[in-house]
């Protein structure tokens, strides 16, 4: 079996990287870290794990520790991977991280949207981008990737293809989209519990969402991204808006572009979040408006799933010379 090491472990990227793992396989979690709740059993962070993690613990991380693992998944904020790089360097274990830390191709595009130097601007050119609709093939020949944002994600999947084909303009792109409570992270704050988020729905990160660096990466042009909570656990839904440029069919476009996709379902019916509840699939749609001359373009993802550890462990089998669809479904939990 491959040796994983997963670090946040505790977290709910963690907790589905564990869940997901379970049924791997190829793959073993054999280093489960967690700085806060170290030395803590995993049923006790995660009940719904119990019994397939029974007598497993997370344990603090030191310094060497990746050395018996052939891979790694790194599920931490950022800012925290780049002081790790040169473990991973030394490891010899390929990386998979989730961190926004090695996502973008440039020190100064990180410094715009994130608000502080970058520490290790000589790594950014070494890590792929891990979106494997796009980047399959040097994502199976890298040892360093760096998988997407959720909200990236949805919206990249959504618009590039339209993109592409010449059918939308990069210029003018409008990215609203509404993600599930568990995108913000288990540690609850002000703004993320129960009595803040039921019943209510608010956008949040007006103008400058860290998020905007990639979708600009990605499509091009300045698009302007706005972000909503929601009152669901799971769950990203982006309806986008593009300015049409060409007469073709946007749903023609999108059934090229994924024809033989394993995890995208392009549907003339609009998608939901529901559909795709814990799994790795993404559903997508378009419509021309003749009426405005726009296209709008929707699309519906886990963002625990597609929009973070199924992608990592979709963008692992890659890099590991495994069926790049081992341990994931396409089939979501409904109702």
């Amino acid at each position: 079996m491959i040796k994983a090491a997963i670090l946040g472990a505790s977290g709910y990227v963690g907790g589905e990287l564990l869940r997901l793992i379970d049924a791997h396989t190829g793959i073993d979690a054999v280093r489960l870290f967690a700085a806060s709740n170290a030395g803590q059993p995993v049923a006790a962070v995660h009940p719904h794990l119990g019994l397939a993690y029974a007598g497993r613990s997370f344990e603090a991380y030191e310094r060497g520790a990746l050395s018996s693992c052939d891979v790694v998944f790194a599920a931490l904020p950022h800012g925290e991977t780049q002081k790790l790089a040169d473990d991973f360097l030394s490891s010899g274990a390929k990386i998979v991280d989730l961190g926004a830390d090695f996502r973008l191709e440039s020190a100064a595009e990180y410094e715009r949207w994130y608000k502080e130097p970058h520490a290790r601007p000589e790594l950014l050119r070494e890590f792929v981008y891990g979106l494997p609709e796009v980047n399959r093939a040097a994502i199976a020949g890298a040892r360093l990737v760096a998988a997407p944002g959720c909200y990236p994600t949805a919206a990249t999947l959504a618009l590039r293809p339209l993109v592409e084909a010449g059918l939308v303009s990069r210029e003018g792109l409008i990215i609203d989209a509404a993600s599930g409570v568990s995108g913000a992270g288990r540690v609850a704050s002000t703004g993320t519990h129960y009595c803040s988020v039921e019943g209510s729905m608010r956008a949040y990160g007006l103008l400058g969402h860290r998020h905007t660096a990639e979708m600009k990466m990605m499509l091009g042009g300045e698009p302007l991204f706005t972000p909503h909570l929601v009152p669901m656990s799971r769950g990203i839904l982006a309806t986008c808006y593009g300015r049409a440029t060409g007469s073709g069919d946007p749903m023609a476009v999108l059934r090229k572009a994924y024809a033989g996709e394993r995890f995208i379902g392009v549907t003339e019916a609009l998608p939901e979040t529901k559909w795709t509840a814990g799994s790795n699939a993404a559903f997508v749609t378009a419509r021309f408006d003749e009426r405005t001359g726009m296209v709008v373009a929707v699309a519906a993802i886990d963002n625990l799933g597609k929009g973070a550890a199924g992608q990592m462990i979709q963008c692992a089998n890659l890099m590991l010379g495994l069926d790049e669809s081992t341990g994931l479904s396409s089939i979501g939990t409904y109702p």
